[in-house]
């Protein structure tokens, strides 16, 4: 997993420019970061995603220089900014607690790092206004930040990092004080903005709805490495660990063992999955997500008409243990005398729940495709929340 990451993806230039190179991060005998290799595109918007204490903001700090990293190198643009003060590197950022100077108004605040850069006062005004109004709040100049609204400030505190026309934007959780509605709507102009200014922008954050749905790349930490780095489909359809799979998104995993290059067993259940390299009869987890479970019905055919079974061999019949509405969609609990003490969840539409009237008890035809199955080597399950605070 300590590779160097440098996958191009699509909405970026072909020009890294932040690149870090076997980075290591120690706080006394504590170990933050380990061997941290990566490379941020030019205009892309990466984004740091993981539990609390798995160092994503140590990472952030250092790329920063708030906390120089204990070993390696870090470049932006080409220059060497490994030693470099804070000052002295060309970022701005954006903390959770908007720290915006609440004695001063919202101009006076957004025009604080632009008056240090030799503009006339016209100039400066000017550029306060355009900011103003980029981040939609035209008519909020002459207030105090306690007269706005959370996400107000927040957007105030944006408008700040950027007046300066920064090469780098750093973000660092910038939405979890927020309530859902806001964040929801915040996500989207912030990641419209960055893709208006073409502004390379480096994001940590713990919600993986946010990841997923503002990021070009996402960085996948655990215990101070990288566990995986890729667009947000390939993160969620693709999980190369077993920590990812089950970090993002909801992930089915069944103790089973593997049979064959292509096979595995679950209790008594054979299913088939994409190749693997698990020797026959080692233990290994299978895991599928719960919208890639496939309802048929009882006695559904393996032929013909609109529930057919494409793998009759991944096929067999389960009762549903229990059911939970969650709006759009159904979650049920599955089990199986095959699969003896596993457990499947299945998210199931309201449709599809309708149609073969699905209930507590009954019996059901559920189809796994095979290219939706993973198969990782057992390890423990890591808590997606350590009880420390995020470092």
């Amino acid at each position: 997993m300590n590779k160097n990451h440098t996958a191009n993806p699509p909405n970026a230039s072909n020009t890294p420019f932040l690149t870090i190179k076997d980075l290591w991060k120690a706080f006394g005998k504590f170990v933050a970061l380990r061997e941290i290799s990566l490379e941020v595109f030019e205009g892309e918007f990466v984004c740091f995603l993981g539990p609390s204490g798995c160092g994503k903001t140590t990472l952030l700090r250092a790329i920063a220089g708030l906390d120089l990293q204990t070993s390696g190198e870090i470049e932006q643009g080409g220059n060497d900014i490994s030693n470099l003060p804070p000052a002295e590197r060309d970022f701005g950022i954006v903390f959770q607690s908007y720290a915006l100077f609440p004695n001063l108004t919202i101009e006076k605040n957004i025009a604080f790092g632009l008056e240090n850069t030799g503009k006339g006062k016209a100039e400066v005004s000017a550029r306060v206004n355009e900011l103003l109004e980029l981040v939609g709040l035209p008519d909020q100049g002459k207030k105090y930040p306690a007269q706005l609204s959370g996400g107000q400030q927040q957007r105030i505190a944006l408008a700040r990092a950027i007046a300066t026309e920064p090469g780098l934007l750093l973000l660092d959780e910038p939405l979890s004080a927020l309530d859902a509605k806001v964040r929801v709507f915040l996500r989207h102009e912030i990641k419209e903005l960055q893709r208006k200014l073409g502004v390379t922008t480096v994001m940590v954050t713990h919600d993986q709805e946010e990841g997923l749905s503002m990021a070009d790349r996402i960085v996948v930490m655990n215990h101070g490495i990288i566990e995986q780095v890729g667009t947000p489909a390939e993160i969620y359809r693709d999980p190369q660990t077993l920590f990812v799979a089950d970090f993002i998104g909801e992930m089915n995993q069944m103790a089973g063992k593997a049979l064959s290059g292509s096979s595995v067993q679950v209790g008594q259940q054979k299913l088939s999955c994409p190749d693997h390299e698990f020797k026959n009869g080692s233990q290994v987890i299978v895991a599928v997500r719960p919208e890639d479970i496939v309802p048929h019905g009882k006695g559904a055919r393996s032929q013909g008409a609109k529930d057919t079974i494409k793998t009759p061999g991944n096929a067999f019949e389960v009762i549903v243990s229990d059911m939970e509405f969650l709006g759009s969609f159904w979650r049920a609990s599955l089990q199986s005398s095959k699969l003896g003490d596993a457990r499947l969840i299945a998210n199931l539409s309201i449709n599809a729940v309708h149609r073969m009237s699905v209930e507590i008890g009954k019996t059901l035809k559920i189809e796994i495709p095979p290219e939706r199955i993973k198969v990782f080597p057992p390890s423990q399950k890591v808590s997606q929340g350590s009880g420390l605070e995020d470092v």
